[in-house]
């Protein structure tokens, strides 16, 4: 089965921004990807709804947002921009039910929602600001890491690196946030990522400053959570710096992966059936420095990694029974990339 495959990036120091590829699962090789969107700056994540349309990050000078791409026309059609005053967001979400998008941005400590309109593009319909700060050197301020729907569809789940929080909000059709109801991590975990299992009324969420992985309760009458368990993801001997970067869960929810910057690798876990326990199964080296982002393919055989300060890429077949991982192909070139992205051949 023939793949597309999309990798955002940095466009600072020759990275061309959006890359596009071919990857062919039944030959389990990728060959280099290839410059794809090159007129946005630094397009550090996507997301591309059901209808094939691309929404990236974009900046440009003192401006920053999000881009609309249609992706079912050769070359992609540039539909419309939405930037305002400020830093570009570091991540985006898609609201299907809702026809919303989500971005968080980092820097400017804010969770913005768009509407997609009747051409795909995109209106600004609400915007939050966060405040606080945390212990960390890092956290001077809030820093918006992270924004997806919750498995009930009812709520947002927005992750703030900067202040420890992670907070649920009520969003309507209209797409305006209201209701925060808050959890704070332990002072300093630096939330940045989370994963929910869709089995269980649980989520993980990965603190990148601290390098761990908080077990949570998920209460979806309330929005409430409430912490189980906190586990390590890099061994506790390794002593130089870290950020846990990457969470991702299988479809079947029984193994759970984390991408560690600094210690350069992908730590595997085992999930319980009731999703409340890990077990650490495996650390594997990603050959390279600072994967910010990995991901499945389509089948899940195979996890490509990114590494960012090397700008190469990792090829992981992975055994469905067991979880583990096994490299199968190193030193794909991968100009600046932080964002990996597996989308059907259309």
């Amino acid at each position: 089965m023939k793949q597309r495959l999309l990798l955002g990036g940095y466009t600072r120091h020759g990275g061309a921004g959006v890359y596009a590829g071919t990857f062919d699962n039944d030959e389990a090789h990728l060959p280099t990807p290839a410059p794809f969107i090159t007129d946005l700056g630094s397009p550090t994540y996507l997301a591309v709804s059901d209808d094939n349309i691309l929404y990236a990050v974009d900046a440009e000078g003192d401006q920053g947002g999000v881009a609309a791409y249609d992706l079912n026309v050769d070359p992609p059609r540039l539909i419309n921009k939405v930037l305002q005053a400020g830093s570009s967001p570091a991540h985006i979400s898609i609201d299907a039910n809702r026809q919303l998008v989500y971005a968080s941005n980092y820097h400017e400590g804010r969770i913005n929602v768009y509407r997609i309109k009747n051409d795909h593009g995109l209106a600004l319909t609400d915007e939050v600001k966060h405040t606080g700060n945390g212990p960390r050197p890092e956290q001077d301020s809030a820093h918006v890491h992270f924004a997806a729907v919750t498995p009930d569809f009812q709520r947002i789940a927005v992750v703030d690196l900067g202040n420890d929080t992670l907070t649920t909000y009520a969003v309507n059709d209209a797409g305006k946030l209201s209701d925060p109801v808050i959890f704070h991590t332990e002072p300093g975990f630096g939330p940045r990522h989370l994963a929910f299992n869709h089995n269980n009324p649980i989520a993980y969420l990965l603190g990148e400053l601290s390098s761990q992985i908080s077990i949570l309760n998920y209460d979806a009458a309330t929005g409430q959570f409430k912490l189980i368990a906190t586990l390590p993801t890099i061994p506790e001997d390794y002593t130089d710096h870290n950020g846990a970067a990457a969470i991702r869960l299988s479809s079947d929810q029984r193994f759970l992966y984390v991408s560690n910057r600094g210690h350069n690798s992908i730590t595997v876990f085992a999930v319980s059936p009731d999703g409340r326990n890990l077990s650490e199964l495996q650390q594997i080296s990603t050959a390279g420095d600072f994967p910010r982002d990995f991901n499945f393919d389509l089948t899940e055989h195979f996890i490509l990694v990114v590494n960012q300060n090397t700008s190469n890429g990792t090829l992981y077949s992975r055994d469905a029974k067991t979880g583990l991982l096994t490299e199968i192909q190193r030193d794909i070139p991968t100009p600046e990339a932080v964002n990996v992205l597996f989308l059907s051949a259309k």
